[in-house]
């Protein structure tokens, strides 16, 4: 049976306040149309369909991509008007989902219930029950309260009707020839002057097409965005129930109120994560590491027994990052793009390392940068040292083999080769190559001048 997936992403979102479309703004580092999308990825779709309006191009480009077909709604006339764009679209025969693009947190399960559900011969609404329903539209029953006759609006309903706690979230799933036909017959003879696609329950009714009202307990899954307020309000939902998740399976977070996930975590035994820490794209932390408060961690790989100590910065970016086991880490470290480092090594305060690989038991403990570099085994580089890399066109390659003492204040011009067990004297540039086991000093001789006096100032 054939399958169409229709998401609603044409409104503009006015109390937004944002230029930005409203289904573009990002929950949890996702745009809130992509977490919509990948609910249904798994969903076996003949027909995956976008309905664009404000901001479209932003929206086509954000979101394009193999699988996906856009329609344009212009101008926007109310959900109804919006279906009606995507009749020529819809593949025939089967069953029609329908999403709103500012509802992130739909569930894959309950996508696929709905689905189900429908069977390409029954209208089915997806239902929850508000304390407070103001603002929603109502689920109107028959006397029994078993048969859904129609779906109110708020600002249509009688006050009987908005007595009502049933509501509507917006999310349906439809006959698709039906669905064609009713949206044909729209009209919009209402207060707003819309065309609503809540009236095509009555057709559905008037025709005899079961009308099914499947219920949620979950409120998360079907809030919608449509305000910063809002907007953060699900964020914290979100990341609480993420929080909650990673606990669950043994992690252990200081404050779980205090802790954002905008991507994958996967966490080994026995790891600790202190407040205040965000971790993006793809990250896994082995047994026993401990991340200390106020880090960012993305696209990066942490070892077993790993330290990350406070303020800490990794970015993998595409490149990816990765910190060997029982490595210590910060604080006021920068890992960038490239970093490999082995077990036990040491970068500290102030120490940036991009597209470099430091060997077992390498140390940069203070103020110094490492980029391009391949570092051996217990390596000492010391505060204030630089690699060279960037002649002003291209990136140069530094080697430091094992055992190499670099001392302070050095500049380690690439490229160039530290061959085993060299040692570098504080504040050289080196330039050409240094044989094993040989020591290298390039800075000026010292001059001390006796009897000499300072400069006063003429009053």
């Amino acid at each position: 049976m054939s399958l169409n997936i229709v998401v609603m992403a044409a409104g503009k979102g006015t109390r937004m306040k944002s230029s930005l479309p409203k289904v573009l703004h990002k929950l949890a580092g996702r745009a809130l149309l992509q977490h919509v999308l990948g609910s249904t990825a798994a969903l076996a779709a003949d027909a995956r369909i976008v309905i664009t309006g404000h901001g479209a191009d932003q929206v086509e480009a954000a979101v394009g991509g193999e699988g996906l077909r856009f329609v344009r709604q212009e101008p926007q006339l109310g959900t109804g008007h919006a279906i009606q764009q995507t009749v020529p679209a819809l593949t025939a025969g089967g069953s029609t989902l329908i999403l709103s693009g500012d509802t992130p947190l739909i569930s894959t399960a309950t996508t696929r219930a709905l689905v189900d559900a429908c069977g390409g011969e029954r209208l089915v609404l997806l239902t929850i029950e508000y304390a407070d329903p103001t603002g929603y539209g109502r689920i109107v029953r028959d006397a029994a309260g078993e048969q859904v006759l129609a779906i109110v609006e708020h600002k249509d309903a009688s006050d009987a009707q908005r007595a009502l706690r049933e509501c509507y979230t917006g999310v349906m799933a439809a006959p698709t020839e039906a669905l064609k036909r009713w949206v044909g017959q729209l009209d919009n003879n209402n207060a707003q002057g819309e065309y609503y696609l809540t009236d095509i329950v009555a057709m559905a009714v008037a025709e005899g097409v079961p009308v099914v009202a499947v219920k949620t307990a979950d409120e998360t899954e079907v809030l919608g965005v449509n305000s910063p307020s809002q907007l953060a309000h699900l964020e914290r939902r979100f990341q609480l129930a993420q929080a909650e998740s990673l606990m669950t399976a043994g992690v252990r977070l200081a404050d779980p109120a205090r802790f954002d996930l905008r991507g994958t975590l996967h966490c080994g035994k026995d790891v600790e994560i202190d407040v205040n820490c965000v971790f993006e794209g793809a990250v896994t932390l082995g047994d026993g590491v401990r991340i200390g408060a106020n880090c960012v961690i993305r696209n990066a790989t942490i070892g077993a027994n790993a330290r990350i100590h406070e303020f800490t910065h990794i970015d993998g970016e595409t490149a990816g990052a990765s910190v060997g086991e029982g490595a210590l880490i910060g604080p006021f470290a920068r890992l960038r793009p490239g970093a490999k480092l082995g077990a036990e090594v040491h970068i500290g305060n102030f120490v940036e390392v991009k597209n470099s690989t430091l060997a077992k038991g390498a140390k940069a403990n203070h103020l110094a940068y490492l980029g391009d570099a391949t570092v051996g085994e217990r390596v000492n580089y010391g505060a204030g040292s630089i690699t060279a890399n960037y002649d002003g066109a291209n990136k140069h390659r530094t080697t430091i083999g094992a055992d190499v003492h670099v001392g302070s204040n050095c500049v380690l011009v690439a490229p160039v080769t530290l061959g085993d067990g060299a040692t570098i004297g504080g504040g050289s540039t080196i330039t050409k190559d240094v044989e094993p086991g040989g020591l290298a000093v390039a800075r000026g001789r010292q001059t001390v001048i006796s009897g000499w006096s300072r400069p006063k100032k003429v009053k």
